[in-house]
Parts: structure tokens; C-alpha cells; sequence
């Protein structure tokens, strides 16, 4: 099959909107939000003047630093995953609020009908998994969250979908933490939570194969990606 040719810049611009959109739909559904960004969702839900968004920036930047220490030093080009960041916490504060049926202030999570519940988390879930395996494939580096995956992985030759299930699991422990924490419960997680720490790893693995297999990616400005690699061996897409 031949495979079709599209620019990097367009692979990142588009896995900002799904991604964030994806999460407001997970969100909305009401049945635990991704293990990912629960810890952000919570303290959201713990400190009222912050917003969903505004929360990730807090959560991704402790997650960033953690991200400099394991990888042994700082590059400048390093701090545009928090640039990331911060355009993805600006568009998910922005789907939730101009569209009523994910916005909380207008429709409470949760309170939908069941089949629409089952139809948004789903959807969600699925649009979530693809939205990080495309965000893998460009040179433009991902939000905080799916950089530290994608950094630490090559750095340590690690098998990238493996390490992202193991990312999953630990960021779900710290969710649920943060939760007896603030709430002495659970807040904001449930068995979605469970459903998408077992299966996110697994479906972006599967996404990215038939991703890999319908398209192939290329830098409009190759001389600025070159200062995007983060090792000198390069990395495998998984």
C-alpha cells in the first residue's frame, strides 16, 4: 500500500485539537477521567480558580523538571513541549466552554444519558490513544506528558509502548493519592480511569502501526526539525 506524505507541523497542530477535545469528552462523560491527566483534573476540582487546563500546566511542569533530572541536562529546545502545554491547555479550557455539553458549569459530568455517557467516553478513549500516536510521529515535541514518554524512551532504549504502560500505571497511583488527599475519596476517578490504564498503551501502539502503515511524515523545514532529536541514534516509532 502506498503511503501517503503529510507535513509534520500539520500532525501536531491536528493532535492538539483531537487530544484536547478528546479529553473534555472523557471528562464529560463522568466515568473517571485518563489515569494521565486525573492528577490534573483533581486538583482542578481541589482548587476552584484553577481550570482544567491551567491545572495541567502545574502538573506538567513538576513532570517537566522530573523529565531535565532523568535526562541529565537542559536544552533550550526542551522547554518547547511546555509551549505544547500551554497551547493544549488553552484549547481543552476552550472546548469546554463554548461547547454546553462539555462544559461543566452547563451540564454536569455524568448527568447525560447512558447511552450518550458510553458514546463520549468511548469516543474519547479511542480519540485520546490517536491523537498521542500521532503526536508521536511528528518532530514538534508533544506535551510534557507524552515528551517525557517519547524522551526518556529513547534515551534508555526502552520499547516505547511498554514504558508508556508503565507511565499509565504510576500516574494512576498518584491520581488516586491526590485524591484520599483532597477528597478522603475518590474524585474524579472510576472505572473509565481503569479501562484507559489498561487498554491507552495498548491502543496507541496499535494506532501508531496502522498509522505507519496509511502515512509517512516529513518535515516542511528540516533544518529546524534536526534541532528537535533528542538523541544522536534517533528512536523507533512504536
Amino acid at each position: 500500500m502506498r503511503q501517503r506524505r503529510v507535513p509534520s507541523e500539520l500532525c501536531y497542530g491536528l493532535s492538539i485539537l483531537l487530544l484536547s477535545f478528546a479529553v473534555a469528552m472523557v471528562a464529560a462523560a463522568g466515568f473517571g477521567v485518563s489515569m494521565v491527566v486525573a492528577p490534573a483534573y483533581i486538583l482542578s476540582l481541589k482548587v476552584p480558580f484553577l481550570t482544567f487546563g491551567q491545572s495541567e500546566y502545574v502538573v506538567q511542569a513538576i513532570l517537566f523538571a522530573v523529565f531535565c533530572v532523568l535526562m541529565r541536562r537542559v536544552k533550550l529546545v526542551y522547554f518547547s513541549s511546555f509551549l505544547t502545554c500551554l497551547i493544549y491547555g488553552a484549547v481543552l479550557d476552550l472546548w469546554r466552554l463554548v461547547i454546553p455539553l462539555l462544559n461543566p458549569a452547563v451540564t454536569e459530568p455524568g448527568s447525560m444519558a447512558m447511552q450518550l455517557r458510553i458514546v463520549l467516553f468511548t469516543g474519547g478513549m479511542l480519540l485520546t490513544a490517536f491523537s498521542v500516536a500521532l503526536f508521536y510521529r511528528t518532530y514538534l515535541y508533544p506535551q510534557v506528558y507524552d515528551f517525557f514518554v517519547k524522551g526518556v524512551a529513547a534515551r534508555f532504549s526502552l520499547d516505547r509502548t511498554k514504558f508508556k504502560i508503565a507511565c499509565d500505571v504510576a500516574s494512576l497511583h498518584a491520581a488516586v493519592a491526590l485524591s484520599l488527599l483532597f477528597f478522603h475519596r475518590l474524585n474524579g476517578i472510576g472505572v473509565g480511569t481503569l479501562i484507559m490504564t489498561a487498554l491507552n498503551g495498548v491502543l496507541i501502539g496499535a494506532f501508531g502501526k496502522m498509522i505507519d502503515r496509511l502515512f509517512v511524515f516529513y518535515p516542511l523545514l528540516p533544518s529546524f526539525a534536526a534541532k528537535f532529536e533528542i538523541t544522536a541514534k534517533g528512536e523507533s516509532n512504536a
